[in-house]
């Protein structure tokens, strides 16, 4: 059958003869996304756009075919395929910007607790530091503080978080803290 043809029965509707369209360029039009950064199951997904395009096109009259319909579908397929790109490139960008709002956020709430923690006396900051910053066990707090064990350490730890928390409310505000 030729292209002519096929076209003149789509454009009356026979969904048979849009699918041998369908069939006949579906690698072609899936290579071209695929090709592009996209995966397979987008590929198939523009296709399908593709094909509904056309479709509607062609069924409502609309369509003067000056080309290959090939070349039609690869067209309509670019098209689809660079506005998905461009929403995703879109989608990407705005992850990033929040993404730098909250690790600025988290910086600057750091900042702060950093300052009320070098208010604090220097065996509380060393035990907030070890065990907050640095990861260390409470047995190597101990360890490295020479207190007698590691119920110390915790007591210890449990009293300077207690002091720091006191420490931040009394100069900042939930505002400072919040998003």
């Amino acid at each position: 059958m030729k292209e002519k043809e096929i076209f003149e029965r789509i454009c009356k509707g026979d969904e048979k003869a849009l699918d041998i369209i369908y069939q006949k360029y579906y690698r072609m039009m899936t290579k071209l996304v695929i090709t592009n950064s996209g995966t397979e199951q987008e590929a198939k997904d523009i296709y399908q756009d593709a094909i509904v395009v056309f479709w509607q096109k062609s069924v409502s009259g609309n369509l003067v075919l000056t080309s290959k319909i090939s070349t039609y579908l690869y067209s309509i397929c670019q098209n689809l395929w660079r506005k998905e790109l461009d929403r995703k490139k879109r989608l990407s960008n705005e992850e990033k910007d929040s993404i730098e709002i909250q690790d600025h956020d988290k910086n600057e709430r750091a900042k702060l607790i950093n300052l009320c923690i070098d208010q604090m006396g220097d065996t509380c900051k060393k035990v907030l530091m070890y065990y907050y910053f640095d990861g260390l066990s409470m047995q190597d707090i101990a360890d490295k503080l020479g207190f007698a064990n590691t119920n110390t350490a915790k007591t210890k730890k449990y009293k300077c978080k207690q002091k720091l928390d006191e420490l931040v409310k009394s100069q900042y505000s939930e505002q400072d803290f919040l998003d």
